[in-house]
């Protein structure tokens, strides 16, 4: 099969490539940074698949699936729905499971979505995630087409992805690495979750490709095996512990919207992860065959027993709301950035009120940022 894969290089991508690789397929990968295939049936081009240019470029050939791992808002999805409907036999659309309302019983495809159902007039403003996806989503069904089939994923994990609530390995891990505390909302750490490694959803993905049962439709590929998230943190301290011989440090908070606001996720929380998610994936399971899941006791200690042995974090976390609950500080040396180096500054140290609107802070940030430019920290 000739299948084309748009921003196939993050942890889904890069286990579905390598399965689609050994596979014998025909594969072609966008990434934005040069890459060299170990597979001479796979190659990357170079290329953002956000310019609509790039992306006609690719969509001149046809392919018999697509599969797109990009991240779109609602109007830049609209200019490009047709095209990539029109340029493949089978357009796999990642989706989330995000998208669902809080259920009682564990979620069908056909539970309700948060769209459908939330009277939250403020939210229904925003493109938020969870919104987008659907509203995305919506846009296939009324495409007037049925080559597609949405792909709903949950929480999943890797040696490179571990989460903990609403951060990532980046905040929470590195913290415990530097002996630091992690500040976490009781709220979350007591409802259940569905985590499921990448590789897993990977390779379900696989099947669906050329599977004419999942034309027209949706599937979330979750385990069917749900875990609080202090079950979680229990998993991550027992392995650290045993790797480290250090424990992680938590600090516990009734109110959730302490660490939210600071952080700017306040939707992913309330309409997420102060819900209890449980999955049914009798539909993926009917569509695929026989599929076995890794449970989340044995991949969970695997993955985190495979980064700490050789730990390497991406990005620049904002310490500093849970330097501040905890009664911590960050060197400034460890923050990447005059910018970020004032912004920490401003929320660790200056008053809460006076730090909250937007605006503010970001006028405290210039005028510190400028007062420090050219100078060491």
């Amino acid at each position: 099969m000739k299948i084309l894969v748009l921003g196939g290089t993050g942890a889904m991508g890069v286990d579905l490539v390598k399965i689609l690789g050994e596979r014998g397929e025909n594969v072609t990968v966008t990434s934005r940074s040069e890459r060299k295939s170990e597979f001479n049936n796979v190659k990357y081009i170079r290329g953002d698949a956000h310019e609509i240019a790039f992306l006609k470029t690719l969509l001149a050939e046809k392919y018999d699936a697509i599969v797109d791992f990009m991240v779109y808002n609602t109007e830049e999805f609209k200019l490009r729905r047709d095209m990539l409907l029109d340029a493949t036999d089978q357009y796999l659309f990642l989706s989330s499971s995000r998208v669902y309302a809080d259920s009682k019983t564990p979620i069908t495809e056909d539970s309700p979505r948060l769209l459908d159902v939330t009277t939250d007039s403020e939210y229904l403003k925003t493109d938020e995630y969870a919104l987008t996806k659907a509203r995305q989503e919506n846009l296939l069904r009324e495409s007037g087409k049925t080559n597609w089939t949405i792909i709903r994923p949950y929480i999943t994990y890797s040696n490179q992805r571990l989460q903990l609530g609403v951060y990532e390995k980046e905040l929470w891990l590195y913290r415990a690495l530097h002996d630091k505390t992690t500040v976490f909302p009781k709220a979350i750490a007591e409802k259940y979750t569905t985590m499921t490694l990448g590789a897993d959803v990977a390779m379900g993905i696989s099947k669906l490709i050329g599977n004419e049962k999942a034309m027209g439709e949706a599937f979330h590929i979750t385990t069917d095996k749900a875990i609080k998230w202090n079950d979680v943190l229990a998993i991550y301290k027992r392995v650290f512990r045993d790797v480290t011989g250090k424990d992680i440090k938590i600090m516990y908070v009734d109110d959730p919207k302490q660490i939210y606001e600071a952080m700017g996720n306040k939707y992913q929380v309330i309409y997420d992860r102060l819900f209890d998610r449980r999955f049914d994936n009798t539909k993926f399971l009917q569509t695929v065959g026989e599929y076995k899941f890794e449970s989340p006791e044995i991949g969970l200690e695997k993955c985190l027993r495979e980064f700490l042995e050789k730990p390497k974090f991406k990005g620049n976390p904002s310490f500093a709301i849970m330097d501040k609950l905890a009664g911590e500080r960050t060197k400034l040396s460890e923050i990447q950035g005059v910018k970020q180096k004032c912004k920490y500054f401003a929320v660790r140290y200056l008053p809460r009120q006076i730090i909250l609107p937007a605006k503010a802070l970001n006028r405290t940030i210039i005028k510190l940022g400028e007062k420090m430019n050219g100078k060491k920290p």
